[in-house]
Formats: C-alpha cells, structure tokens, sequence
C-alpha cells in the first residue's frame, strides 16, 4: 500500500536532520538557499504532501469543529448540517459529523473521539436516551465550547438554538380545535427531552384553554421514528378508542399514524385529522399532504455555528445566550375538517 512520504524520508534520502527538512520547506532564513532547493526537489521527487492538522496544530489550532447529530433517518438534520456547513466554509473551518444514533453510549464515544481529535468547539443535540451531562460540563471545563441546538441540554449552562416548542404546539392543538375536532390526542416524543416536554405542555394547554377533555388516554408516547407512530395508532384502532385528531410530536411519528390509518381502511382527514411537527420533505409528498410546522432548518445551523464561532474566535468568550427562531404551522389536507358546517 502506498503511504505518504514524510519529513524524515525526505531527510534519509539527503542525510541531513529533519529539523533542516522542516526549516527548508518553511523558507526559514536559518538555511542557506542551495539545502532549500535540494529539500524542494527532494520533496517534489517523494510527491510530499504536508500534514494539514500537522502545520494547524503548529499554531495550536486545529481548525475543525466537531458535530454529533441523533439519527440522518429524517431529513431535519442533513438540513441543519447544510446550514453549519455553510458558516465553516465561509469561516476556513472544518466539520467532522458523527452520529450518535440515539444512544448515550454512542454520543458519548463521539465526544471523546471528537476531543482526542482536538477540535475547537462542539455542536451537538442530543439523544433521545438523555444527556452525558457529566462529559458536557468536562469537555467545557477543558475549553471546549458546546452548543446545544434543537435537543438541549437543561443542565449545562451553554448557548443553545431552539424554537418555541410550547408555542408551536399550542397553535398546532388549536388549529385542530378552530376547526372544529374536539377528541384530540397526542402522540409525545421521548419523555426525557425538553423538546417532547414544551410539545406536550403546549397541547395540554390549548386542550385546557378550550375547555376540551384530557384523560390518560389522551396522550401516548410515540418516540421519534415512524414505526413508533404506526405502533401507537395501531393500539388505538385494535381498542376502537380512535380520536377525530392526533397532533404529533414529529412528521415521522404523523406519517406512521398515516399509515396505520391507512391500512385499517380508514380516512385521514375524514376518519382521523392529523398534524405533524418538523415539515420534512415528505409531508409534501404523502396523500393527503401532511399539516406540519415548519422549522427553519438551515437558519438553525447557520445560528448555532455562528454561536459556536463567537465562543472560540473572542477573548474573553462572551456570555453563553440562547437564541430562539420563529417556525410557522403549513395547513395542509391531514387536518381540514371535511365535516365542519
């Protein structure tokens, strides 16, 4: 296998020390200019390559920042990527994404990985299983800035990107009772998740606020992934305890509902309205089109890059902030009341 060549092999082939190698390919005034064009036609001949983290780390950057997204299942994170992306390529950085795929164990090995590789600071939301709080706080201790985005941290004090969660949901739940459903019921995210808390809390609300009907049927907890959605429709076709509307705590969640409904011969909107949350491109392609608030993705990657940016390029670092962006609910055919009037 064919390896790259090294100082030290440019070195052997002229006997002389890798130091003077090193000094010559920087044109440091030290060596005397016939050793400098030896070394660059040696180095030209062996196709040499500097080592790029080699010459950062040189100047004690290393010029990379490190992500850990949950799951690429959906199309929520390739979209915040998109936006981190962007903000690196301007600013001469590099990414290295990891994926914890939705377990503590794995998130935890991205970090310590993402720090054995020295990068600068860390863009991160977090799984669905919790938070490594003890390993955030260390890795800031260490000076490693974090910065939480959609999943975050409640228990370290570091910048975050969000949405209103509570409101959007709230507005979502409404929406379902100005159209007219009354039996409403929620399909919840992973109960450990701020974010799934704020989405329940906002539909728990809207329900009180309108003088609707909440049991402990009312809501069931159907994780992140679509087959959750399907699993949890199902339980309620196989009790008969089937609702007018559903408002869910994510599109995968909605579309798996969509297809147990589907199946069971029933209709959505016509038997079951639904409305999902995060807008992936899919809920423009199902029928009936899929109700969804929409989150801006790409501003959210922007945004928390940019935080990211601030905490390591200013000295002193400023103070953490959290920084909340406007979504918007797209009415869609899931959640028109076809009865209504």
């Amino acid at each position: 296998m064919k390896r790259y060549s090294t100082l030290k092999d440019i070195a052997n082939a002229l006997n002389i020390s890798t130091a003077t190698v090193s000094r010559a390919l920087a044109d440091r005034c030290d060596v005397n200019q016939e050793t400098k064009k030896l070394v660059q036609e040696e180095a030209k001949r062996q196709n040499y390559k500097p080592n790029p983290i080699a010459l950062r780390l040189q100047n004690k950057r290393s010029k990379t920042i490190g992500l850990v997204v949950p799951e690429f299942k959906s199309s929520f994170f390739p979209m915040v990527i998109a936006g981190i992306q962007k903000v690196m390529d301007e600013s001469g950085f590099q990414l290295l994404i990891t994926e914890s795929q939705e377990s503590m164990e794995v998130e935890r090995r991205n970090l310590k990985l993402l720090e054995n590789n020295m990068v600068e600071g860390i863009l991160i939301s977090i799984t669905r299983e919790g938070e490594n709080t003890n390993l955030y706080q260390e890795l800031i201790d260490c000076g490693i800035p974090l910065v939480f985005f959609n999943r975050v941290s409640s228990k370290v004090i570091a910048s975050k990107v969000v949405i209103d969660d509570y409101k959007r949901a709230f507005f979502a739940t409404e929406h379902l009772i100005y159209s007219g459903f009354k039996k409403i019921y929620h399909f919840s995210g992973p109960e450990i998740l701020m974010v799934s808390k704020e989405r329940k809390k906002g539909f728990l609300d809207a329900m009180k606020k309108h003088h609707l009907e909440v049991t402990d049927k009312s809501v069931l907890t159907a994780g992140v992934f679509m087959d959750k959605g399907f699993s949890a429709m199902q339980l309620l076709i196989d009790k008969n305890d089937i609702p007018e509307a559903i408002f869910c705590f994510n599109d995968p969640t909605a579309l798996g509902a969509l297809k147990a409904i589907k199946e069971a011969g029933l209709k959505c909107p016509d038997d079951v309205a639904l409305v999902g949350f995060s807008e992936t491109e899919i809920a423009q392609l199902v029928d009936p089109l899929l109700t969804s608030v929409e989150q801006p993705t790409f501003e959210m990657g922007e945004t928390a890059a940019r935080l990211l940016l601030k905490q390591i390029n200013q000295t002193p670092p400023p103070e953490v902030e959290t920084v909340c962006l406007l979504a918007k609910l797209n009415i869609r055919k899931s959640s028109i009341n076809t009865h209504k009037g």
